[in-house]
């Protein structure tokens, strides 16, 4: 457990000191298959390093400034450039908890272990959770298997603007998601049937999320459009944003986090139209003073290339992050930390849709921290959470070892 006697240093006008913690959740970026992973049926799976092999004829595929932080330097990277004057720290994250979903992770990566694993539906959820979100609803529902979400809107989309019934599937990971036609179930109400389904999936059918997935277009041409929204558990018990926010520190949230921790310790929150609208939205609030933590998760390489199994499409959203990385870090300030890291893996040059038991990358900057440290693999991403708590001096009792220390100049 990580509980510093630290307190905040306080200004004579009130404020809180300018020490600052940015997050950034390149959703699914794993580097390599865990040693669980067969568990998992995800033997083979490494997302960074089957893509980077698929590109190594594609000129435009460097990741210089990532190379340059000591992304190559990692436990088990043997793939990436290796440089000898790294500007960052690194390390190679651990998921402790059960599971390789989008909650999970990040929870974790906020000091929240879990010890059971969300449940998941691989044969369609029972007929007692579809009967009460029918009667919930007021009408029938199409699907209730897993798919991937564009595959069933064209399977299904048809049928669904005939009937006006919504299509519910799901996936590996704990997720209800219900797609509808624009045109046929407003937005309005598709969100109210997504509240209707995550007051009924509670007990031992609490799924981690609820998803809307909304979309528009005729038959043969459907396309998923921006309006998507996750419904998500409440953390079962306080994470490092909850401690943050009740002892006076900002907690803002940049794309799908105030939906990952519905609402639980957020203090600002802003979404996103792709990833390089979450970069400059990101940007703009380093950019801001306050003191507290900056957690972005930008959600592109996971939703529209990972599970799409669209490997040049993935390397692309890797390398734009990259272009955009010098001005990340030319925006923060003195007492800024930057992290860098992910929350699984989804590599798409396997046959799986799905999510993958990965590790992860962490690249740590900023003008405290120390150039060239390795933190070797980390038992948790909990780690972070710690290691932000110290930082910020946030008294938290969540899980997770700080490497400050370890790190700081």
């Amino acid at each position: 457990m990580n509980n510093p006697s630290l307190t905040p240093s306080v200004r004579k006008d009130g404020d809180i000191n300018m020490k600052r913690a940015i997050i950034i959740v390149l959703d699914s970026l794993g580097i390599g298959e865990m040693p669980d992973a067969a568990n998992y049926g995800d033997e083979g799976s490494n997302t960074l390093g089957n893509i980077t092999r698929a590109m190594k004829d594609k000129p435009w595929y460097r990741l210089e400034n990532m190379a340059g932080m000591g992304l190559g330097l990692i436990d088990g990277i043997d793939y990436i450039k290796k440089v000898d004057d790294p500007t960052g720290a690194f390390a190679r994250m651990t998921e402790r908890s059960k599971g390789k979903d989008t909650t999970t992770g990040h929870w974790e990566i906020a000091g929240l272990v879990l010890d059971k694993a969300f449940p998941t539906y691989p044969n369609g959820f029972p007929r007692e959770i579809i009967d009460a979100f029918e009667k919930a609803i007021g009408r029938k529902s199409l699907g209730n298997f897993p798919a991937s979400g564009t595959a069933i809107i064209e399977q299904l989309g048809k049928e669904h603007m005939e009937t006006g019934y919504p299509i519910v599937y799901t996936s590996a990971d704990s997720v209800f998601q219900i797609a509808a036609h624009e045109e046929i179930i407003p937005i309005d109400e598709l969100y109210d049937m997504c509240e209707k389904a995550r007051a009924i999936l509670t007990g031992e059918h609490a799924v981690g999320r609820v998803i809307a997935r909304p979309f528009v277009g005729e038959p043969g041409s459907f396309k998923r459009t921006e309006r998507r929204k996750d419904f998500s558990l409440k953390p079962i018990k306080k994470t490092l944003l909850d401690f943050a926010k009740e002892q006076g520190f900002e907690v803002r949230a940049v794309g799908k986090i105030e939906d990952i921790f519905a609402g639980s310790g957020i203090t600002h929150a802003v979404h996103i139209n792709g990833n390089m609208d979450g970069v400059d939205k990101t940007i703009d609030w380093i950019r801001d003073d306050f003191s507290g933590i900056l957690f972005t998760n930008l959600v592109d390489f996971d939703m529209l290339y990972g599970h799409r199994n669209n490997i040049e499409g993935y390397a692309r959203a890797i390398e734009d992050f990259d272009q955009r990385l010098p001005e990340i870090t030319g925006a923060m300030k003195d007492g800024d930390i930057l992290f860098i890291t992910a929350d699984h893996g989804c590599d798409p040059s396997t046959e799986s849709t799905d999510h993958s038991r990965e590790y992860t990358p962490l690249l740590i900057y900023g003008k405290p921290v120390r150039k060239g440290v390795n933190l070797h693999t980390r038992e948790s991403f909990s780690d972070i959470a710690a290691t932000v708590a110290e930082h910020l001096g946030v008294r938290a009792e969540i899980e997770g070892k700080s490497f400050l220390k370890d790190i700081l100049e």
